[in-house]
């Protein structure tokens, strides 16, 4: 047996494996006389047909097997000792004229993509924001009316007017539509449309078109029950039957009402209401903001971090890594959809490496308990019993798909403290409100 390994150049190198004849022969014999043993062939009683026959009928495939199954765990053996470093799989150079009769000693040589060597530099020259969003007090006197107006007393009205609550059937027959949605006229878009449901009575119907009927067209999805994709730039008639018209008495804010919200005497204040309004929405938008911070460093590393990669073989390997045999082009084309993706995951195995930042199995189960507890915390179990948690956690844990997943969010977590330690960050204190339309441009 000897294995060479020939470096073409940094990123690409062809590996050698030469399998001799006693690295095979007394398996294969082995294997022979247990055929031997069992064979079943017309004319000789089983354990006595001839050896020559077994060969002449069996050898040429377990010969195949046998030096197949060798190749396999001498080349595995080699890239787990040497510790090489490779991206996608060895891919084998194709011999089609191997002669298994007259042949003893055989070379096998695969290709091999090599990860490249690169540095990895956290300090932008231009600093990197991280987002601190506050509940600002015109967001929580909005949550606080919004509630009063969910817990308030519905009357009935005998005509729209601008503060209404409406129910109405939105109807096209060509689309297929006919949903019954409630809405106020605080969602509608424009004083023209606005205008036809003032005044308006249960039973009356409003001709309107969709294009620019609603702030969000997610409203629009949900008045015509259809996909997001549809919606996007629809322009259709519908017509509106209004089917109830009704006002909203807000709710006072009193002590029965604190309870309803947070438990038994746990507020007792507006200010303290506004307090946990105000403590919850930021833990919300701690959470958006390091995504967006998590994105910024990213898409930094990715446009910033240089090296080459061995796209040819990458290429060749994606044709045949997947269920599917790909065309060259297919390949290409995936491979340039996947690039970004690709060089983030070596730029992240750097980081880890350099930063000697592991996950192991009880980072992934804390984890998994920390979940647990959020998703209890909303069905009112606030305190549950630790081995209540280690039992929920164990069975979550038995699913590999959510090992991975929840491992995955673990590394998240471990890059996300390392860019804030170390990247070049800047601070920026901002509404909610703000926040949206300085990073998407448009106030949700």
């Amino acid at each position: 047996m000897n294995i060479t390994r020939q470096d073409i150049d940094a990123l690409n190198a062809v590996l050698k494996i030469d399998i001799a004849k006693e690295d095979y022969s007394a398996k294969v014999e082995k294997l022979l006389t247990d055929y031997r043993k069992t064979a079943n062939i017309p004319g000789f009683r089983k354990g006595q047909v001839p050896m020559g026959m077994v060969k002449k009928q069996y050898g040429k495939a377990i010969l195949a097997e046998e030096v197949n199954k060798i190749l396999q765990a001498e080349l595995n053996k080699y890239l787990t000792e040497s510790k090489l470093d490779i991206l996608g799989n060895p891919l084998p150079r194709m011999q089609d004229n191997i002669d298994w009769d007259n042949t003893e000693d055989y070379s096998f040589e695969f290709e091999l993509g090599l990860s490249p060597k690169f540095d990895v530099d956290l300090k932008s020259k231009k600093a990197i924001t991280q987002y601190n969003i506050v509940a600002d007090d015109k967001m929580l006197d909005d949550q606080i009316v919004n509630i009063q107006k969910q817990y308030g007393k519905l009357s009935p009205q005998d005509a729209i007017v601008k503060d209404s609550e409406i129910t109405g059937t939105f109807t096209n027959e060509a689309e297929g539509v006919e949903n019954k949605f409630n809405f106020t006229l605080d969602l509608i878009k424009g004083k023209t449309n606005e205008k036809k449901f003032v005044g308006a009575k249960i039973g009356d119907q409003i001709n309107l078109k969709t294009k620019g009927l609603f702030k969000d067209d997610a409203n629009l999805v949900n008045a015509l029950k259809i996909e997001q994709e549809k919606a996007n730039g629809l322009d259709i008639d519908v017509v509106i039957e209004i089917n109830e018209v009704n006002s909203r008495a807000l709710a006072e804010l009193d002590q029965e009402l604190f309870d309803k919200l947070f438990g038994k005497d746990a507020v007792k204040s507006v200010s303290e209401v506004k307090n946990k309004i105000k403590e919850d929405a930021e833990k919300q938008f701690a959470q958006q903001s390091d995504q967006k911070f998590l994105n910024d460093v990213t898409e930094y590393l990715v446009d910033n971090t240089k090296f080459d990669l061995p796209t040819e073989f990458l290429t060749k390997w994606m044709q045949t890594a997947g269920e599917n045999k790909l065309t060259l082009d297919e390949a290409k084309a995936e491979f340039a959809k996947s690039e970004k993706s690709l060089r983030y995951q070596l730029i992240e195995g750097k980081l880890m490496q350099d930063n000697d930042l592991k996950v192991d199995f009880e980072d992934v189960k804390e984890n998994a308990k920390n979940m647990i507890k959020v998703q209890m915390a909303q069905f009112g179990q606030t305190n549950p019993a630790e081995k209540e948690l280690e039992d929920i956690a164990a069975r979550v844990l038995s699913n590999q798909d959510e090992v991975r997943k929840i491992s995955e969010q673990v590394v998240s977590q471990k890059l996300l403290a390392l860019y804030k330690e170390k990247a070049n960050v800047k601070t920026k204190e901002l509404s909610y409100e703000a926040f949206v339309t300085e990073v998407y441009g448009a106030q949700k």
